[in-house]
């Protein structure tokens, strides 16, 4: 599945243009990374497989052969077919990182090095490097050589366990979020290690663990044990120790969410529901008095939207400014009006002339946004383009091909 390189609409350059990075991950984490820094200008060259490339390609639901998800996950990259397997393949990724500003990696710690692409060479051979290494554990500590997936870093990181209805299994995300999370506080790492090299001149590695990037944002979890022997439980729909935030079904059989728990919102929505008489109430004018009587709110709260449709309660709450909102399916989120506002429902157009919608572009620079700029590519799309700039001739090229140790498109 082929679409045209360039979309007409996208912007001509955005504040990382001119930062080359190469990608030698796949599937998630590393990828979604290196997505982030293309969608605003980086140039990415991205490393895969001959024959098979990325495994995401074949992820998920598939259109002309090709997950869709492809178009997300590495949009505005080129792609170069090595088999990092082969010595000879092993130097080019060396040329390309003599000239690379980040390189980024998921594989197993190890795996770089036993290819000869570690960080000390390549340090050695391009000071001004920076390289992301994003694994389940890190590149150091007991756990340091075991597999490590997304899933895995989630419920180690105490997440698994709050996400469930209290008594029963937990469930978990519906979207693979540790990874992301450690993509993202790569991208962070990144961006510090570019700060910093205007500076010293001098790269960095930068160690990016699954496991403690969903542990980062797990909030007051480690403090309230360590101060008070607490062990946080799930809730369900409930967030403990804030009070009233929690779904409430409706006539209708919906949901809505209701963040009730500022001080003034408390007592608004109180009125709305009529129920002065708590929003009155002195015992329940800051967050632990409230907390303390959750089982009485709830109720309510429960009672009042049970009697009415979702639309209703959603259009009481936002009289009132009361935060409250319903539970989006994507159907929801395609059609919605904030989002296709805010450019968040974007559209590629495949070669087949049809239109796929992909998510638009987060976050939103005003002087130099992020733009879609180059659809996903195929395998080893860009591998004699690529291959041709760091100084390699057609013949070198094509008896490369030969020997199947680079595949072009």
């Amino acid at each position: 599945m082929q679409a045209p390189n360039v979309e007409p609409s996208a912007p001509a350059a955005g504040p990382l243009a001119g930062l080359k990075v190469l990608e030698l991950g796949q599937l998630i984490a590393g990828p979604f990374a290196a997505k982030t820094l293309a969608d605003f200008g980086a140039d990415v060259v991205k490393i895969e497989t001959p024959g098979a490339g990325d495994p995401l390609r074949k992820w998920r639901l598939l259109k002309d052969g090709t997950s869709v998800w492809w178009q997300v996950q590495s949009r505005n990259k080129r792609s170069v077919a090595l088999d990092l397997k082969d010595p000879a393949a092993q130097d080019i990724v060396r040329r390309l990182a003599t000239d690379a500003d980040v390189l980024i990696e998921n594989f197993r710690p190890g795996a770089m090095e036993g290819w000869g692409l570690g960080p000390e060479p390549l340090l050695t051979l391009n000071p001004r490097l920076i390289i992301l290494r994003i694994s389940g554990y890190g590149q150091t500590g007991p756990y340091r050589d075991k597999p490590g997936f997304g899933v895995v870093a989630e419920a180690m990181s105490g997440l698994r366990h709050l996400t469930a209805e209290p008594g029963r299994v937990p469930v978990r995300v519906g979207v693979s979020i540790g990874d992301t999370l450690a993509a993202l506080h790569g991208v962070i790492g990144i961006l510090l290690a570019l700060q910093e090299r205007h500076t010293s001149g001098q790269g960095q590695v930068i160690d990016v663990a699954l496991y403690e990037s969903v542990f980062n944002c797990m909030e007051s979890l480690l403090p309230e044990y360590s101060a008070f022997g607490a062990v946080r439980e799930p809730a369900g729909s409930a967030l403990p120790g804030i009070a009233p935030s929690n779904a409430y079904r409706c006539s209708d059989g919906g949901y809505a969410l209701i963040a009730g728990n500022g001080d003034s919102i408390f007592k608004r929505l109180m009125a709305t529901i009529g129920r002065d008489d708590l929003g009155r109430d002195p015992a329940l004018a800051d967050n632990a008095g409230r907390v303390a009587r959750v089982a009485e709110i709830d109720a309510a709260i429960g009672a009042w939207a049970a009697q009415r449709t979702v639309d209703e309660v959603l259009a009481s709450l936002d009289a009132a400014a009361v935060p409250a909102g319903r539970i989006y399916t994507v159907a929801d989120i395609a059609k919605d009006p904030h989002y296709q506002a805010r450019g968040m429902i974007d559209h590629v157009h495949m070669d087949d002339g049809t239109e796929l919608a992909v998510p638009g572009i987060t976050p939103k620079l005003s002087r130099t946004p992020g733009g879609h700029r180059r659809n996903a590519p195929t395998i080893g799309q860009d591998t004699d383009a690529v291959l041709r700039e760091i100084g390699l001739t057609p013949a070198q090229i094509q008896a490369l091909k030969d020997q199947g140790i680079v595949a072009g498109a």
